[in-house]
């Protein structure tokens, strides 16, 4: 199997990167965590503009997927900026309509038919809400145009109810879906649909995970090289070089397990141990750099006026959301269906 990205793969990446480089995003985040959402998607327009959308959306509903590594390389470029919004969630939905709308008259493709287009164009941001995962709460159902609500054997159009809930993250606005809403879906499909949308999810945030663990590594070592204590860079100290190298290895490790997971997903169209088991991997691995982060950037770490809080603060809620590492890891050594362990 190949991990390596390929010439075009690369030059997605690099594009993305000088894009959202550009773009100010850290301005974006402080505004959309105080309810300013017109920056945060403005910068949602040209991200849909560079195709990430269409990479979870069909050709048969104008998208250019489902395309799981193209999706792996874009997310990671969007943690790597710590761009706010239903990003995940929205391409996590992408994923669960157009597996819907390959009903054959018990679901039916009138809901796809309807969000994918817009999806795939970056018209509509929408928000997923699977309770026994997610909890009671749907990211930025507060100002998403759609929040699906998967629970049972129905899927269900509903709007946000109640005020923002506090996150550890500011940027991640937390939101109640009504309890009641509009039915699209009902049958078995729907589990199916809803597992394919799960891993997704995972897959999606795995790679911001990455994203988010490279930019603090990135923005740690330029600070201690800098800092200098006893008249030399604190970069020069042997426990800081072997922090910075342990967390280095860890995101190394993190990478070719999001790779394969990609892979597989597109090859076999599921993959749950091994998007569980890059889930688990990057999310550590992104949590460990914040840690590193914070310790190494001494008491200015903890101030919230440096854009690395931003980056810092995402790590634990990426680390749980769409699968716990307990959860991911359970997974991972679940018996297969013989009853073989993996």
């Amino acid at each position: 199997m190949r991990f390596l990205l390929d010439d075009e793969q690369r030059d997605f990446a690099r594009t993305l990167d000088t894009m959202l480089a550009a773009a100010d995003t850290p301005r974006a985040a402080r505004a959309w965590a105080a309810g300013d959402h017109a920056p945060g998607l403005a910068l949602w327009s040209r991200i849909a503009e560079a195709g990430v959308f269409a990479l979870a959306v069909p050709e048969a509903y104008e998208g250019l997927g489902p395309l799981p590594v193209e999706l792996a390389v874009a997310f990671t470029e969007v943690g790597r900026h710590a761009v706010p919004g239903p990003l995940v969630e929205t391409v996590a939905a992408a994923a669960l309509l157009s597996r819907l709308g390959e009903g054959d008259g018990e679901v039916g493709d009138g809901a796809a038919s309807a969000w994918l287009p817009r999806i795939a164009t970056g018209k509509a941001t929408v928000s997923l809400n699977v309770p026994e995962l997610t909890g009671p709460y749907a990211l930025d159902a507060d100002m998403a145009d759609a929040v699906l609500v998967v629970a049972d054997d129905t899927v269900r159009l509903a709007s946000a109810t109640g005020p923002v809930q506090p996150s550890a993250d500011p940027v991640r606005r937390l939101a109640r879906p009504a309890s009641a809403g509009t039915a699209l879906a009902r049958g078995p499909r729907v589990a199916a649909a809803r597992a394919y949308a799960v891993e997704v999810a995972a897959l999606a945030t795995a790679a911001q995970s990455l994203g988010l663990g490279r930019a603090l590594l990135d923005r740690t070592v330029g600070y201690v090289r800098q800092r200098t204590q006893f008249g030399v860079p604190i970069g020069s100290f042997q426990a800081v070089k072997h922090r910075l190298a342990d967390t280095l290895i860890a995101l190394e490790f993190a990478r070719p397990l999001l790779y394969a997971a990609a892979l597989a997903l597109a090859e076999s169209g599921t993959a749950p141990r091994e998007i569980a088991a890059a889930k688990v991997t990057a999310g550590e691995a992104a949590h460990a750099a914040a840690r590193t982060a914070l310790q190494l950037h001494g008491a200015v770490g903890y101030t919230e006026e440096l854009d690395l809080s931003l980056w810092i603060r995402k790590a634990r809620p990426l680390r749980d959301a769409w699968g716990t590492p307990a959860a991911c890891r359970a997974r991972v050594l679940a018996p297969d269906e013989k009853g073989a362990e993996a």
